[in-house]
């Protein structure tokens, strides 16, 4: 048997190594601040889409909103005017947001319990992302969607005659109030998710609603209920935020109602900040 030689193939047609410029992974820990940012803002978009896909959160949030405060026009407008002698306009909008800031958390607080039913709470958890992500992100959603509602009664109210009298300063102050009145509430609402079942979180948020709805000053003037009810429908939360929003639209009073405000929004999530986490925590590891 002969032994055939296999020519040598030359060194410049072999096949060369292909380099791939791949980009530099710098990875993070996922508890560092970094991180917590990106994550947060992560589940924030997640959110936001699932809620922009959802028909009863957009009513929620657009129609339902709008349609009310043309309600309260429509029933309330002239009565209420010529008893102040203000427009009931410069009421009912900041009344309206943050109605819809409440309700619509409450829509969160239901799907939060819908992503711990499903076991979603638990898998975020087992991955690597920050432990506060999953809150916050919530939080940051939250205050987007006060701000959208916001932004959206304010044009209805526009049609209906609502102005911004105090300049362009005092209309981006006025539009924060609901977003920090939003956070507080969605807070509180996060804080009773985690420790209720079933329907209970919606009967318990309802009558709160209802309660805050019918006994503020943008409903009617303090000066309409009895008296004995005049100073606790003063300083409900609802009628402090009102308050100032009015100020800060129409004219009036302005530094005492805002800090009322702060005072109540940094004490509602000063006692149910602690709570909240905790639940949430305790809701991730054992969601599923």
């Amino acid at each position: 048997m002969s032994v055939v030689d296999t020519p040598a193939v030359p060194e410049s047609s072999a096949p060369s190594a292909v380099v791939l410029d791949l980009p530099e992974v710098s990875a993070r820990p996922e508890s560092s601040p970094v991180a917590w940012a990106v994550h947060s803002w992560l589940q924030c978009k997640r959110l936001l889409m699932a809620w922009l896909r959802d028909p009863a959160t957009t009513i929620q949030t657009i129609v339902y909103p709008a349609l009310t405060l043309v309600m309260f026009w429509i029933v309330l407008d002239e009565s209420i005017s010529s008893f102040s002698g203000k427009p009931a306009v410069y009421g009912t909008v900041p009344m309206i947001t943050l109605i819809a800031a409440m309700t619509g958390a409450v829509v969160s607080a239901l799907a939060f319990k819908v992503d711990k039913a499903t076991g979603l709470l638990g898998r975020f958890w087992t991955m690597p992302i920050h432990r506060a992500a999953g809150l916050t992100g919530r939080l940051l959603a939250e205050a987007i969607r006060v701000l959208a509602t916001t932004l959206i009664v304010i044009a209805v109210g526009f049609c209906l005659g609502f102005r911004f009298d105090q300049g362009p300063l005092a209309a981006l102050a006025l539009i924060g109030i609901p977003i920090l009145f939003g956070i507080g509430f969605a807070v509180f609402i996060t804080a009773i998710a985690t420790i209720t079942e079933g329907p209970v979180l919606v009967q318990i948020v309802g009558l709160l609603t209802n309660l805050l709805l019918f006994f503020n000053s943008g409903f009617v003037l303090v000066q309409a209920y009895p008296t004995w009810l005049q100073s606790t429908v003063a300083n409900q939360p609802m009628s402090c935020a009102i308050e100032a929003m009015k100020g800060l639209s129409y004219g009036g009073p302005v530094a005492e109602p805002l800090i009322d405000t702060l005072l109540w929004v940094g004490g509602v999530i000063l006692v149910f900040g602690y709570p909240a986490v905790r639940g949430y925590r305790k809701a991730a590891e054992t969601s599923g």
